[in-house]
């Protein structure tokens, strides 16, 4: 109930937009159109940060100093989703459902059962 009035609030900001499984975003920059992740087999590069509707950093590539590199289809499913919305070059910024995150399950001393996430994310480079 907490996570759903937390994405409920977080809807309600100008420019955010929720696709149809739930996911609930912006997209801060829209990066290249025409170089996209389509598959969820492909590869990024990325720099991010995600923290806890409390608003608790519990993991980022900048505080490392350096992007991460994933294969789409071995992230968290509204994590994957959301950088399929944008180009190479893009940033968005996502809310994710625990459906879409880690669902009920506790994953830290941080990501308890059932929380909604908030993820920064900036495509740098696409690898097919």
């Amino acid at each position: 109930e907490k996570s759903a009035a937390w994405l409920a609030k977080m809807e309600k900001k100008a420019g955010v937009k929720k696709t149809e499984s739930g996911l609930v975003y912006k997209v801060v920059k829209a990066g290249d159109e025409n170089v996209k992740a389509t598959d969820d087999r492909d590869v990024v590069v990325v720099h991010y940060k995600g923290t806890t509707e409390a608003g608790k950093v519990f993991d980022s590539s900048y505080d490392r100093g350096e992007p991460a590199e994933f294969p789409l289809n071995a992230v968290i499913k509204g994590w994957g989703e959301g950088v399929m919305l944008i180009g190479q070059g893009g940033k968005i910024k996502m809310w994710l459902h625990p459906d879409l995150a880690y669902g009920p399950q506790a994953m830290s001393e941080e990501i308890g059962p059932n929380a909604a996430l908030y993820f920064e994310v900036e495509l740098l480079e696409i690898v097919k």
